[in-house]
This record gives C-alpha cells, sequence and structure tokens, in this order.
C-alpha cells in the first residue's frame, strides 16, 4: 500500500506521483518520499456507503466527515512511521494524487487538497484522511462536471497521496515548456514557498526564455511570502527594498529553462511545472500536460486609460475570450450566493475554493496572480476570459456595473468606474 516515490506509477499511484516517479527514475532533481497508493484509499472507503449523499441536502458532508474520521488501518499506520522513519522524520508536504489529475485532459489544478510543513506519523495520517475526502469537495465535484465527468460518488476516481521532504524554497515558482520550436519557456517566480504563486495570492515576477537562449522580464512588487516556522506556514512582508527586485536572475531563469526541456523530454510533451529553489538548488515539486495554452504577454502600455465612453483597466490576459456581463464584486465566500450566472467575478485574487462560480461565470477578474496560477488554468479549461492582476479592480469596479473583458488582451472595460 506505501511505496517508494521512485517506484510510482500512474496506474497504481495517479498521475501527479506517476509523474514524479518518472522523473526520479531519470536522474531528475525531485524531493524523495514515498506514496500511500490507490489501494490503501480504496480499501479505507470499501464498506462506506459513497452514494449516500444522493438527494440528501448534508450528504456530501457526510462522505468527507466519514473519510477523515474513520482511523487508518494499524497496518498502514505502521507502514507510515516506517517510510517516515526511513526520511530521517522530516517535516513533509502531503499532496494529493487522484487518478483523474494531472492528466493531458484535466489538471484538476488546485481542486485537491495538500498540506505543507506536516510532522509526525499522526499529523501525516491525518494529511491523508484529508486528502482522500477531498475527492468529494464541491469544487472537486463541481470540477468534474464541468469537465465532463459523472458527479455520483461511485464513479468518483481513487486518490493516492504523496508523502515528500518539504523543502523550504527561498524563491519557488511555475514554468510553462514550450509548445512548439517558435514558442518560449514562461516562468513565473516569487519570494517563499509556492501557494502565493500557484494560488494567484501574489502577482508574481514573470519571464519568457526564448530559444536562443534570450531573456525577457517583467518584475513585480511583491509584498508578501509564505515560509515554514517549525509546523506552521506563516505570511510575512517583504522588506521594502527587496519587494521589487527580481526573484531570480536571468542565469537562473535560462537554467530553469533548461530543466524544464529535460522534464518534458522524459514526459513526452509541454509541461507545467512547479519548482523551487533552496541553497541554490533547483527542485522539480511536480509535472503535468499543459492542458490549454496561456495568451501571449500583452504589449507594454499603461495600466489604465479614460475616455468618453468611460474606463478601460489593464491587466495580464490570463484565458482567451471576451465576455460581457455585470460585475460581481467577490471578496470571500460570503459573497458567493450573490454571484449569478453571466456575471464577470472581480476579486482580490480566486482560491481554488471558489471553483464552482466559474461554472456559472462569464469571466473573472483578479488583482492578484499570474497566468500561470490555478485560477488562471482553470478558467482556460473552462473556456471562460480571465484578466489577471488588475490593481484596485475591487475597488475601482462597481458592483453590478456592466463591464466587458477581453481575456486575449488583458483588457477590462467599463461606462462607470472610478
Amino acid at each position: 500500500m506505501i511505496l517508494p516515490l521512485r517506484e510510482a506509477v500512474a496506474d497504481t499511484c495517479g498521475g501527479k506521483a506517476g509523474a514524479l516517479g518518472a522523473l526520479l527514475r531519470a536522474g531528475l532533481p525531485v524531493p524523495d518520499g514515498f506514496v500511500v497508493s490507490f489501494s490503501a484509499y480504496l480499501a479505507a472507503v470499501r464498506d462506506l456507503d459513497l452514494g449516500r449523499f444522493a438527494g440528501e441536502p448534508d450528504g456530501l458532508d457526510a462522505v468527507r466527515q466519514g473519510i477523515e474520521t474513520r482511523p487508518l488501518h494499524a497496518d498502514v499506520i505502521d507502514a507510515l512511521g516506517r517510510a517516515l522513519d526511513g526520511l530521517g522524520d522530516p517535516p513533509v508536504a502531503v499532496r494529493s494524487s487522484a487518478s483523474n489529475e494531472d492528466t493531458g485532459q484535466a489538471s484538476a489544478a488546485g481542486q485537491h487538497e495538500s498540506f505543507l510543513a506536516v510532522h509526525g506519523a499522526g499529523e501525516v495520517a491525518d494529511a491523508v484522511r484529508a486528502c482522500w475526502a477531498s475527492l468529494f469537495s464541491p469544487r472537486a465535484i463541481g470540477y468534474r462536471a464541468v469537465s465532463g465527468r459523472d458527479e455520483r460518488p461511485s464513479d468518483d476516481p481513487a486518490m493516492a497521496v504523496i508523502v515528500q521532504r518539504h523543502l523550504d524554497a527561498e524563491v519557488s515558482g511555475v514554468m510553462f515548456t514550450p509548445a512548439g520550436p517558435d514558442d518560449a519557456t514562461r516562468i513565473e517566480a516569487s519570494w517563499g514557498l509556492g501557494p502565493t504563486v500557484v494560488g494567484g495570492t501574489v502577482t508574481p515576477d514573470t519571464y519568457r526564455v526564448a530559444g536562443d537562449g534570450s531573456v525577457t522580464r517583467t518584475v513585480a512588487d511583491k509584498p508578501d511570502r509564505l515560509d515554514r516556522r517549525g509546523t506552521r506556514l506563516v505570511v510575512s512582508d517583504v522588506p521594502a527594498g527587496i519587494r521589487d527586485r527580481p526573484a531570480i536572475d536571468d542565469a537562473t531563469a535560462t537554467r530553469l529553462a533548461e530543466l524544464g526541456e529535460e522534464v518534458a523530454a522524459v514526459m513526452g510533451g509541454p509541461q507545467d511545472i512547479e519548482w523551487a529553489i533552496l541553497d541554490g538548488r533547483a527542485w522539480i515539486l511536480q509535472a503535468r500536460p499543459v492542458t490549454a495554452a496561456p495568451p501571449p504577454p500583452p504589449p507594454l502600455r499603461p495600466s489604465a486609460a479614460s475616455g468618453p465612453a468611460g474606463a478601460t483597466l489593464t491587466g495580464t490576459p490570463g484565458s482567451h475570450g471576451t465576455a460581457t456581463g455585470a460585475a460581481r464584486i467577490v471578496r470571500g465566500p460570503g459573497d458567493f450566493a450573490r454571484v449569478h450566472r453571466g456575471d464577470i467575478l472581480v476579486c482580490p485574487y480566486t482560491d481554488p475554493a471558489w471553483t464552482p462560480l466559474l461554472r456559472i461565470a462569464a469571466g473573472v477578474v483578479t488583482e492578484t496572480g499570474g497566468v500561470l496560477s490555478h485560477a488562471a488554468i482553470v478558467a482556460r479549461e473552462h473556456a471562460i476570459p480571465a484578466v489577471l492582476g488588475v490593481p484596485n479592480a475591487t475597488s475601482r469596479l462597481h458592483d453590478g456595473t456592466l463591464i466587458t473583458i477581453d481575456g486575449t488582451n488583458g483588457i477590462v472595460t467599463t461606462t462607470n468606474a472610478s
């Protein structure tokens, strides 16, 4: 039920673990770890009535609670302890690896649970159960529905769980390898641990590394960072003097692009890669197929312009297409009920828990985040336009105002903005 990450394959451990196993076998830099395979999950839920939530208002919560509170079998607990001891019992990252996750058709980016800075067999066991239960979260079921998968629990995928050494990254980010010979490697980077970039809570630095090795970069203001403090994750302010410094230099961007080429060669196609740098060494944390290519970067232009018709706000093109609808200011879950089909979400950033809103929204505008973030990936997979990194969008746009967004060019227009 538990095997070394190096031995993982997609059929028994899911696409995420299978990819990391392949990269380890190819000699690429992936943090060591192990996998709790599908068989452990299937054994744990074998006698649970996963179909009981049908027609019951609180049935979905009951399914998740049943999985999260069920004790792991003693043999699994013992195996977890031995596997952790084999790593030296360090802090670990515990991450989902579902059977329909990280495929060429659907990334399921951010839809299942992941945990950083976990320590000890008991805490790891809790995190494993939480990963299993996340198969039945509203966001995961909503994502599968939009992706054309049945919502019935009996048809849900199995869940394996990756347990790896936690890296206290100095810099981290995401990289998309080129889709063709004329394309460039796209890299996003920020200080500290990766969730700020993949979650879109910080607008990252962006880099394009062309085939001839030339590097083009845009440096962002990165006001905060996420780091481990013991077994806690702490958000802290970045000192004013380095907020707008490049997170990586051009040589490092080139080195990451070269590493990305190696990953793509092993995996057989363009890859969406999460990476981290610690003590000057680059590590691969995840690699999956690129499911939907992002729009090209915009030309240099002012951040806003106004004219007789109103105002134009600009940001980063996140997902192709245009849409017109009522701006709906969403600052948190308390605003979810106010969103109607055809509205344009305007929010600070889009947490993965907000995925069900993308089933009804006509488009998305965020104040922070990059084109390689989870929200942008899911928007592209759902084929709705997105414009990212529009400063103060939730205050500059008024709730209910009719706006048009152009996700291909990163433009938001309105007749009533301030």
